[in-house]
């Protein structure tokens, strides 16, 4: 089955009322300012969420804890917002994607330069706590206005735009947190990328078009939520597709959390700015989830998202060699990977749900990010036991069986019905 039609028999299982919709095409100013919107949302949702990752060593030292406790302050944000995630698309339904997304933004950023000030290492974590779970206003939200607003024939395109837009923040968080690290410390560094993340959302605020085609639901029905996440949980394919997405993303970020460790040791010594100078990776990154989106729509998303797993294994298994360049190397490689699985997936998930498409949504990304505040935590256990080989083996098994399971889901979505 095409792209198209899947996404009309979704279109027609939802009841909506409307003949037609009244998508955003490719060309026209609206869409234009959508997608430079989502962009923003993209980069101040992951430049607030993972500016603290670079400063994983800094923290272990300062505070006096593990490289595994010091972890907790990415993962109780990642945890929380992935728990949000979930309300956050009941939320929605009644509350409208761009409002909710707005707030989120705001809220995010305020608390990010509220960080600056944490006095201990508990307030920090609660922070980050509370951060994740405002953050959870974004990410499936977002992909839920997309899915419902875009052309369908050119979701793809977009999706890996939002999801570039994700990477850039990715990047930029990490890169000029270690830099402002090195200069000012760590505590005006987190000021400034939290000023950052505000005035990205001030300029979501304002380029964001209204929903088209979004139908506001009065009240709050809990059988109504209930009934659209099972019904998803049963559709045979998706999730699978959600599985792939908690290992993936679990390998992925504990690659990013010890690598630091590793990296600051001896023998290579490196400082904050050369620690944070590694993340303009995500320049592959942001390339690769576009590529992945416009390859998924020519030639099937299955098959592209096979393809980005195996990719995010193979720069796994680049990093165990001892020459810098080649860990970097394989860095490179494993960001281009994962980045083409998430914007593919992603985009599955939105071709195949049928109707509540901000649901489906909400449990792509409850997977996603639990899978980074378990696995990631969990790895600093096998950082700590056997060093580096040991996290390697650990994100090679989470990649084999993200293979697997999207190698099921593929076979289970074509399957007639």
């Amino acid at each position: 089955m095409s792209d198209t039609a899947i996404q009309d028999v979704a279109d027609l299982q939802t009841g909506d009322r409307k003949q037609t919709r009244d998508y955003l095409t490719r060309g026209t100013g609206a869409y234009r300012r959508a997608s430079l919107a989502l962009f923003l949302s993209g980069f101040a949702t992951f430049s607030l969420l993972y500016c603290v990752q670079p400063l994983l060593p800094i923290f272990s030292q300062e505070f006096a804890v593990s490289p595994a406790e010091s972890s907790l302050v990415l993962s109780l944000a990642t945890g929380f917002l992935a728990i949000a995630i979930v309300f956050a698309a009941a939320v929605s339904e009644g509350l409208g994607r761009r409002g909710l997304m707005s707030i989120s933004l705001v809220g995010a950023a305020l608390l990010t330069i509220a960080t600056a000030f944490a006095p201990n290492w508990h307030l920090m974590l609660v922070i980050r706590a509370l951060q994740g779970f405002v953050l959870g206003g974004v990410p499936a939200v977002a992909m839920a206005y997309l899915a419902e607003e875009i052309d369908p024939r050119g979701l793809g395109a977009t999706m890996g735009l939002y999801v570039g837009g994700t990477a850039f923040g990715g990047m930029s968080g990490r890169v000029l947190t270690g830099i402002f690290a090195e200069y000012l410390s760590w505590r005006p560094a987190l000021f400034l990328i939290g000023a950052i993340g505000l005035a990205a959302a001030i300029g979501f605020i304002a380029l964001l078009p209204p929903s088209r085609n979004f139908v506001r639901r009065a009240g709050f029905d809990p059988q109504f939520h209930l009934k659209a996440w099972l019904g998803h949980l049963s559709n045979p394919a998706l999730p699978l597709i959600f599985a792939s997405a908690f290992f993936a993303m679990g390998s992925f970020v504990t690659i990013y959390n010890y690598a630091g460790f590793r990296l600051v040791a001896p023998p290579y010594g490196l400082n904050q700015t050369e620690l944070g100078l590694i993340f303009t990776v995500y320049l592959f990154g942001i390339g690769a989830s576009s590529v992945g989106g416009i390859l998924g729509d020519r030639f099937g998303q299955f098959a592209v998202l096979m393809a980005g797993i195996l990719i995010t294994a193979a720069g796994c298994a680049l990093t165990l060699s001892a020459s810098l360049p080649l860990i970097i190397l394989g860095i490179i490689v494993l960001t281009s990977g994962f980045f083409m699985t998430h914007s593919v997936g992603s985009g599955l998930v939105g071709k195949l749900a049928a109707g509540t498409k901000g649901h489906a949504s909400s449990l792509y990304m409850l997977a996603y990010y639990i899978g980074s505040s378990i696995m990631g935590s969990a790895g600093g256990w096998f950082w700590a036991m056997e060093g580096w080989a040991s996290v390697v083996i650990f994100t090679l098994i989470l990649m084999a069986l993200a293979f697997f399971s999207a190698l099921t889901a593929r076979r289970l979505a074509r399957r007639p019905t």
